[in-house]
């Protein structure tokens, strides 16, 4: 990856964190040079964070406004939860039946580098490893429109994910059932890991309310009455 790419990377990812925790609320500009002032970056990176994030839905670009800090209503957020956690469902169900030893393998050391990070305090740096052991199951599944359909939907919620690892004792929990999950695919069992997933990807219940509990007030807009 050239220098640009990392320093795009980076910036997508503290943008995500300004925008999800309400430094950045819905409807503010982002300027191509502000944000090259702030960051101490040249425009180029930060052109290719926004283009990263516009694509994720998270800012659009709109006439006479520029580029500005895109909003999602309450009832957009489950229902992209829900695709989510149907797709990954099948992603684990395919690769449990498909998935080689070589790639298992992979996949168990994938797993390992969530392990060593879960009693951390950066549960951003877990998010990082947690999102290669969820591509290597994506690649498993081989099949490449599964995989990018799914990849494309993981990115718009990637702030929210990340977002969650922050609460309380949610990386222990989500490393116990990466656990159960490699286990299901490692033994071939489809129906289980396909549940196994969609359990851990689902956000319902509990985990919906504490999910929107730790969202600024403001950024997501309610339900439609």
């Amino acid at each position: 990856m050239s220098q640009n790419g990392k320093l795009a990377t980076d910036l997508v990812q503290k943008l995500e964190r300004d925008i999800v925790t309400g430094v950045l609320k819905p409807g503010d500009k982002l300027d191509e040079r502000s944000l090259s002032e702030r960051f101490g970056v040249s425009r180029t990176p930060v052109r290719e964070a926004l283009q990263t994030l516009a694509g994720s839905g998270l800012v659009a670009t709109m006439p006479r406004r520029g580029t500005i800090v895109a909003s999602i209503t309450v009832a957009e957020l489950i229902e992209m939860f829900e695709v989510m956690a149907e797709l990954e469902a099948m992603c684990a169900r395919l690769a449990a039946r498909r998935m080689p030893r070589a790639d298992i393998e992979n996949l168990i050391a994938l797993s390992e580098d969530c392990s060593a990070l879960k009693d951390h305090a950066d549960a951003d740096a877990y998010y990082e490893a947690n999102v290669c052991f969820h591509e290597a199951i994506y690649a498993g599944c081989r099949n490449s429109f599964l995989e990018r359909q799914t990849k494309n939907v993981r990115n718009r919620l990637a702030p929210y994910r990340r977002l969650q690892l922050h609460r309380p004792g949610r990386v222990k929990t989500s490393n116990n059932e990466h656990a159960d999950i490699l286990s299901a695919i490692s033994n071939g069992e489809a129906e289980a890991a396909g549940k196994l997933m969609h359990q851990h990807v689902a956000v319902q219940g509990e985990s919906l309310n504490d999910l929107l509990a730790i969202v600024p007030r403001g950024y997501l807009e309610p339900l439609a009455s």
